[in-house]
């Protein structure tokens, strides 16, 4: 069993990591989340009946834990007088690009993160239905306003910098 589950983790850990990217800032906040998750995909694996795929059981797992860990968090605020260089000196590259998305996902609230996440691991609306609990239908509907959200995001980011 270990060594399953082992192999399951090493398999799908970009997802994992891809979702406490989506849920912390930090670093070392996202290593404490990922750890978490692994050690809750642990203790669910014994219980896991394969009635959904497996990826969409560690989605489920990994986003309730990203999203009762956040609950429990005090924020640390960081307070500066000047601005980083590189906030200054932005350049438009596929890396800056890449920032620019995870910020505006994380104004999201958190349904809509989940809800994009999965949809940016190109789930099947049935998947992604399967994991939040609501039709599929609904899943159209919600992705549609989510990226016109995110639209309006960027285009305040990109007028404001």
């Amino acid at each position: 069993m270990k060594d399953a589950f082992l192999a399951l983790i090493a398999k799908h850990q970009g997802i994992l990591h891809k979702l406490c990217r989506l849920y912390r800032d930090t670093s070392e906040d996202r290593q404490d989340l990922f750890q978490e998750i692994v050690y809750q995909l642990w203790k669910a694996f014994p219980q896991f009946r394969q009635e959904a795929s497996i990826t969409t059981w560690m989605y489920r797992v990994a986003l309730n834990t990203a999203l009762a860990s956040f609950r429990k968090r005090v924020p640390t605020l960081r307070y500066t007088d000047t601005l980083p260089d590189t906030l200054s000196n932005y350049e438009a590259t596929a890396e800056g690009q890449q920032e620019q998305l995870f910020g505006a996902l994380k104004q999201l609230n958190d349904a809509d993160k989940a809800l994009i996440s999965l949809f940016l691991e190109d789930m099947t609306y049935k998947e992604m239905a399967l994991v939040l609990g609501i039709s599929e239908n609904n899943v159209g509907v919600r992705l549609n306003r989510i990226k016109s959200k995110l639209k309006l995001i960027v285009k305040k980011q990109n007028h404001e910098s």
